[in-house]
C-alpha cells in the first residue's frame, strides 16, 4: 500500500485540471472558500470591468510613445524602480496634446501619460490643412525652436520629438530648427510654445473687424487673388 500511494501521491499534486479543484472545494469550510471565491471573483471582477469602463471606440486618436525614461526613488530600504513615458497625441486635424506618467510598469506609464495628453490638447489653425499658417518661435528652458511653413511636397522637416508633434497633429508640410537642448520634455514643451502662437487670417480679421480679403490684399496681392485666397480660408 506504501508504494501505490507514493505513486498516486504525485499525481494528485501535479494535477491542475477541473478535477483536483473539486477535489479541494469538498473539503471543509476552507474548500468552500476556495471554490466559491475564485467564481465570485470572476463575476466580481467581470462587473468592475463592465462598471469601469465602456469598451474602448475607434475616436481616431492618434498616440505616439515620444520618450521612456527609467526613474528611481530612494527609499529607506533602498531604491525604488519606475518608468516615466512621454506621449503625444493628435487627431490628425489640428488638434494636438501631449503628457507625461510615471508608474512601476511600463504599460501603466504609457496610460497615465495618454490619458494626461488626451485632457491638455489645444487647437492648432492649419492653412490648407497641410502647414502652418505663419512661422513662430518657441522657447522653453534651453530648448528653442522655429517653425516655418512650407510649400506642397516639402514633407515634415522635423526630428525626434517634433515630427511626432506634427504627425500627430495634421501637418504634411514644414520646417523646423531645434537648437539647446536634445531633452525630448523642453523640445515638446518649446514646440507647443510655438503652436500656441499661431494664429489665422480669420481670426485677426474677426478680432480687427476687418474682412480676410483686407488682411490678404496688403502683402502686394490682387484684389481678385486676395479674394481667392479668403474664400479658401473661409471654406
Amino acid at each position: 500500500m506504501a508504494d501505490e500511494n507514493t505513486i498516486e501521491t504525485p499525481e494528485v499534486v501535479g494535477d491542475t485540471s477541473g478535477d483536483a479543484g473539486a477535489g479541494r472545494r469538498g473539503r471543509g469550510r476552507g474548500g468552500n472558500r476556495e471554490g466559491g471565491g475564485g467564481d465570485r471573483g470572476r463575476g466580481r471582477g467581470g462587473r468592475d470591468n463592465n462598471r469601469g469602463g465602456k469598451p474602448e471606440e475607434d475616436d481616431g486618436i492618434i498616440e505616439k510613445l515620444v520618450h521612456i525614461n527609467r526613474v528611481s526613488k530612494t527609499v529607506k530600504g533602498g531604491k525604488r524602480f519606475g518608468f516615466a513615458a512621454l506621449v503625444v497625441v493628435g487627431d490628425g486635424q489640428g488638434r494636438v496634446g501631449f503628457g507625461h506618467g510615471k508608474a512601476r510598469e511600463v504599460p501603466e506609464a504609457i496610460t497615465k501619460a495618454t490619458a494626461a495628453a488626451r485632457k491638455k490638447m489645444i487647437r492648432v489653425p492649419l492653412k490648407e490643412g497641410r502647414t502652418l499658417h505663419h512661422d513662430g518661435n518657441g522657447r522653453f528652458g534651453a530648448g528653442k525652436v522655429t517653425l516655418r511653413t512650407a510649400p506642397p511636397g516639402t514633407g515634415i522637416i522635423a526630428g525626434g520629438p517634433m515630427r511626432a508633434v506634427f504627425e500627430s497633429l495634421g501637418v504634411a508640410d514644414v520646417v523646423t530648427k531645434s537648437v539647446g537642448t536634445s531633452n525630448p520634455y523642453n523640445m515638446i514643451r518649446a514646440t507647443f510654445d510655438a503652436l500656441t502662437e499661431q494664429t489665422s487670417p480669420k481670426s485677426v480679421a474677426q478680432r480687427r473687424g476687418k474682412k480676410v480679403a483686407d488682411l490678404l490684399g496688403r502683402g502686394g496681392a490682387t484684389a481678385v487673388e486676395a479674394e481667392a485666397d479668403a474664400a479658401a480660408i473661409v471654406e
